[in-house]
């Protein structure tokens, strides 16, 4: 009993292990980019300019989306979509909302909107 118990054991781990290893997993389905990225943001849009040397951007993510959760008072940027680009960066798309890149380690954020524009030099 003892030693079926201890195959079971060892044939789920063997299997975690080959499913968490699958090459075709895209990366963006991994969540990578979910997170909170350290450095400087700005933020310049309806009459006021908000700097911030030390901020913090939390990166969500729901469905196929992301959100960009800023710090210092920034307002938030949502319903972000991306396409992959060279070694995995991975670029935004979408009307009002380029100008985002983000890999696994780095943020840069440069979106001019109606609403104003957004930077942000991030790193993890």
């Amino acid at each position: 009993m003892k030693t079926m118990k201890m195959i079971g054991t060892l044939v789920v781990v063997s299997l975690m292990f080959m499913v968490a290893c699958d090459k075709d997993t895209d990366p963006a389905d991994r969540d990578l980019f979910v997170g909170t990225y350290e450095g400087t943001i700005t933020f310049n849009g309806g009459g006021e300019t908000i700097i911030d040397d030390d901020g913090k951007v939390t990166v969500t993510k729901v469905g196929s989306s992301y959100s960009f959760i800023f710090g210092s008072g920034i307002p938030d940027i949502t319903g972000v979509r991306f396409e992959e680009g060279d070694d995995n960066v991975y670029v935004s798309i979408g009307d009002g909302l380029t100008g985002i890149r983000i890999t696994a380690s780095s943020l840069d954020i440069g979106v001019t909107n109606d609403e104003g524009t957004w930077t942000a030099d991030c790193s993890r």
